[in-house]
C-alpha cells in the first residue's frame, strides 16, 4: 500500500514546496493590502499574527527613515489601536507608541505615548526617535495609523509591538485585554531583508499556510479524488484489476497528509492560545478522528462473501462521504480565517466545480454501463430459456 501512494506522495510535497516559494516571492502584497488615502505606496506590507493587524512600511536606507501604515480594528468602536518600537526590549515595558482612537467629535485622532510600565503611561514626544508625518485615518471598521519615523542609524531590526483596547477615558487609552493574543502581539521587524524575523508575524503566517496548504490537498482534493476511484473506475473492466490499489494509495496519501496538518495546527493552537476558532477547530478534529477510524477499519474488512459484509460497506461508505463533505467544508472555513489572496478562493472553487463535472459525466456513464449490461443479460436469458423450450417442443415428438 505505501509504494503505491509514493511518487503520488513525492509530487505532493513538490507542489507544496512550489506553493509555499510563490507565496514568500509575494513579499509586497498581503491580505491587508489595500489602497490609502493620497495614493500612498509602501515597498512592503506583512499579516501580523493577532488581533487582525497590517503593517504596511517602506525603509529608506538612505536616511534611515521608516515609513509606516499600520490597521487593526479597534476592540470597541469607542476603543483605540497602537503600534510602538521599543529601542531596548521585545515587550512592552519601553515602549514608544503611536495610539489612534475616535474623539468626541467623530475626527479620528493619533497621539504619541511612551510606556513607562503596565500601570503608567506618559503622552508626549518619544524618547528614542523623532516621528512627523504623523496621520490616521478610520475605513471599514479598522483605524490605520500613518507616520514617517526616523530610525537610529545603528539599528536595523525593529522590536515592534502593537495593540488595541476598548476605551479611551479623557485623550488617555484605557487598559487593554490581557489575553495570549494581547500579550504575543510583539515581533521583530528587518529593515534591511524586508521581512519579519524569528517567532513574528512572517513565520507564524508561514505556518498557517502550511496548514492550510496541507489540509486542502488532503481533505479538499485528495480525498475526493480517492472516493471518485472506488465509485467509478470499478465500473470499467481494463481497471478490475488495480482501482483498489489506486484507492486505498490515495486516500493513505491523503490521511498522510491530513497528519501533517493536524500536528501544525496543534502547534498553531499551542502558540495562539488566545486565538479560538472554535467552528474550524470542531470540525477539524471530527474529520481527523472519523479519517482515522477509516483507516484503521480497512484492517477489519470483510471478505466479500462474509455476512457482514454488506454492513462495513454502509459504514465505510457513510463514513467516507462524511468526511468528504466536512472536510471541504473546512477548507473554506480555513480560507476564510487565513484571508488569502482573492485568486486562492476562486482556484478551489473552480478545482471542485471540475470535480463535479468529472463525477457528473462519470455517474451517467457508469449508470449507463449498467443499465445496458442489466438489459443485456435479460436479453441472453430470455435466449436460453427460449433455446431449451424449443429444444424441449422438437424432442417431443421423437418421444412419440
Amino acid at each position: 500500500m505505501p509504494s503505491s501512494s509514493a511518487p503520488l506522495s513525492t509530487l505532493i510535497i513538490i507542489l507544496l514546496w512550489l506553493l509555499l516559494k510563490l507565496e514568500g516571492a509575494r513579499s509586497l502584497s498581503c491580505s491587508g493590502s489595500e489602497n490609502f488615502s493620497r495614493n500612498r505606496i509602501y515597498e512592503h506590507c506583512n499579516d501580523l499574527p493577532h488581533l487582525g493587524s497590517h503593517l504596511h512600511w517602506t525603509y529608506s536606507l538612505s536616511n534611515s527613515s521608516l515609513s509606516i501604515a499600520f490597521s487593526a480594528p479597534p476592540k470597541t468602536p469607542s476603543g483605540w489601536v497602537a503600534w510602538a518600537i521599543n529601542p531596548k526590549g521585545t515587550g512592552m515595558v519601553g515602549s514608544q507608541a503611536l495610539v489612534a482612537f475616535r474623539e468626541g467629535n467623530g475626527s479620528v485622532a493619533v497621539k504619541t505615548f511612551r510606556l513607562l510600565s503596565y500601570k503608567r503611561i506618559e503622552q508626549g514626544k518619544l524618547a528614542s526617535v523623532e516621528v512627523g508625518r504623523l496621520e490616521a485615518e478610520q475605513r471599514n471598521g479598522a483605524l490605520t495609523i500613518f507616520a514617517t519615523i526616523a530610525i537610529p542609524e545603528n539599528m536595523k531590526i525593529v522590536n515592534q509591538v502593537w495593540q488595541v483596547g476598548a476605551s479611551v477615558v479623557d485623550g488617555m487609552p484605557a487598559v487593554h485585554d490581557f489575553g495570549a493574543a494581547n500579550l504575543e502581539s510583539k515581533g521583530k521587524l528587518d529593515l534591511l531583508r524586508g521581512q519579519n524575523t524569528g517567532n513574528s508575524a512572517d513565520e507564524v503566517l508561514r505556518r498557517k499556510r502550511i496548514h492550510g496548504i496541507l489540509n486542502a490537498i488532503s481533505w479538499g482534493f485528495l480525498f475526493p479524488m480517492g472516493i471518485m476511484i472506488a465509485r467509478y473506475m470499478r465500473t470499467f473492466r481494463f481497471a478490475e484489476a488495480f482501482w483498489f490499489y489506486l484507492h486505498v494509495g490515495i486516500q493513505f496519501s491523503s490521511y498522510s497528509l491530513g497528519v501533517a496538518g493536524w500536528a501544525t495546527g496543534l502547534k498553531l493552537r499551542a502558540e495562539s492560545k488566545g486565538v479560538v476558532y472554535t467552528s474550524h477547530r470542531i470540525i477539524g478534529i471530527i474529520v481527523f478522528s472519523l479519517a482515522t477510524l477509516q483507516m484503521l477499519a480497512m484492517f477489519v474488512r470483510p471478505s466479500k462473501d462474509h455476512k457482514y459484509r454488506t454492513y462495513w460497506n454502509i459504514y465505510h461508505h457513510g463514513i467516507g462521504y462524511s468526511i468528504l463533505v466536512l472536510g471541504v467544508l473546512n477548507v473554506f472555513k480555513g480560507i476564510e480565517i487565513l484571508a488569502p489572496p482573492r485568486e486562492w478562493k476562486l482556484c478551489y472553487i473552480a478545482l471542485l466545480v471540475l470535480l463535479g463535472l468529472i463525477s457528473l459525466s462519470l455517474e451517467v456513464t457508469t449508470w449507463t454501463l449498467l443499465l445496458r449490461n442489466k438489459n443485456s443479460n435479460k436479453s441472453r436469458s430470455r435466449h436460453d430459456v427460449g433455446f431449451i423450450n424449443g429444444s424441449k417442443d422438437n424432442q417431443e415428438p421423437l418421444a412419440s
